[in-house]
């Protein structure tokens, strides 16, 4: 473990760092490594966790489950989309006051992305199918031609699937500390290369192997002997103190194991692996690259965030013209739990 600590690591966006290998050694391995995945226990089949939860049925015969809040959709003025983040599942929300959703005519849904929760796994996930995912559901349940999106930390990869394959069906879309990709081609070569070599050891090591080799890392994170990913553990230096409180109260109450068990029900490949690979493997665009998209979009980003550097997020805003961002002072990650801040959100996606 010492030497893997000490050993040469690959920097981001393609950036050989003095004494580095180059991704193809990583690749390599990913060819002569190839851990066996066990096969997902899939909700509703014999032997897989029961289905509670009301589900739709996609064109390709999966399942998503999803979960409604707010006003009756027959009565909203308002229909949003609610993609939640990594290791979460469709019971998560902004947290919005009711008073208010009732204030504005808000109907809510969130839903369990393929793979977490009650939702069918889906092997050929990619950035592009979570936004057909997201236009699916919407029909399904009746949303109407246009419908409000918003994503929470990871799962705001698929707004920025949404902007650029179904631009037309999103009325408004929110990214709530939105994770980022090292290797978008948009961030300059040093600085990501700089912000990257600031992580954890095992989060380097997670983030190459979901680029580089994404066959083995099963494997690789099943590996005690690994460098594997702190985020995964919950073992992530937190500089925002709300936030390392609020994750040491969900650890010391079991909160953290319950929802981990219950997003990887399926399998933990399913859910939080293929999140990873979706998420910091090699995308078809660029997010920066992005035309102006015919609604407003805002993004919300604390600035001692331990998980998304503010310093990407900045330079991101700065190059989309159209993004409206929202910098918040001394705040972290979990921007769910900064008080109101559901209620500004819906205000303001609104106009």
């Amino acid at each position: 473990m010492e030497l893997l600590a000490k050993a040469p690591v690959l920097g981001c966006a393609g950036k050989r760092q003095p004494g580095l290998p180059t991704g193809s050694v990583v690749g390599a391995l990913g060819r002569l490594i190839r851990g066996a995945v066990p096969p997902p226990r899939v909700c509703g089949t014999p032997g897989g966790p029961p289905v509670t939860a009301p589900r739709v049925r996609l064109r390709d015969g999966r399942h998503l489950a999803y979960a409604e809040s707010g006003v009756r959709k027959e009565d909203a003025r308002f229909e949003v989309v609610i993609s939640h983040g990594f290791t979460g599942s469709r019971l998560d929300t902004i947290r919005a006051a009711p008073e208010v959703a009732q204030e504005l005519g808000v109907y809510m849904v969130g839903f369990d992305r393929a793979g977490y929760g009650q939702s069918d796994p889906n092997p050929n996930r990619s950035v592009k199918s979570a936004a057909l995912d997201v236009e699916e559901l919407a029909d399904a349940l009746g949303l109407g031609p246009k419908f409000y999106l918003i994503g929470i930390s990871l799962g705001s990869h698929a707004v920025w699937g949404a902007l650029k394959y179904i631009p037309d069906r999103i009325a408004g879309a929110a990214m709530m500390a939105p994770v980022v990709n090292y290797w978008w081609p948009g961030f300059p070569t040093d600085l990501a290369a700089d912000v990257y070599a600031k992580q954890e050891v095992g989060d380097q090591w997670a983030l190459r192997v979901s680029h580089h080799a994404p066959g083995i890392l099963h494997w690789w994170m099943e590996q005690s002997w690994l460098p594997t990913s702190t985020v995964v553990a919950g073992t992530t230096p937190l500089p925002n103190r709300r936030d390392a409180e609020i994750r040491s109260k969900l650890k010391a109450d079991g909160t953290f194991q319950h929802k981990m068990e219950q997003a990887t029900q399926q399998g933990i490949h399913e859910s939080y692996y293929r999140d990873m690979t979706v998420m910091f493997g090699k995308w078809e665009f660029d997010p920066m690259s992005l035309p102006e998209p015919p609604c407003p979009v805002h993004l919300w980003q604390g600035d001692e965030d331990g998980l998304v550097p503010v310093l990407l997020q900045r330079h991101l805003a700065s190059r989309l013209s159209w993004i409206n961002y929202h910098e918040l002072p001394g705040t972290g990650h979990f921007l769910s739990s900064v008080p109101e801040l559901g209620d500004t959100v819906l205000r303001t996606l609104f106009g």
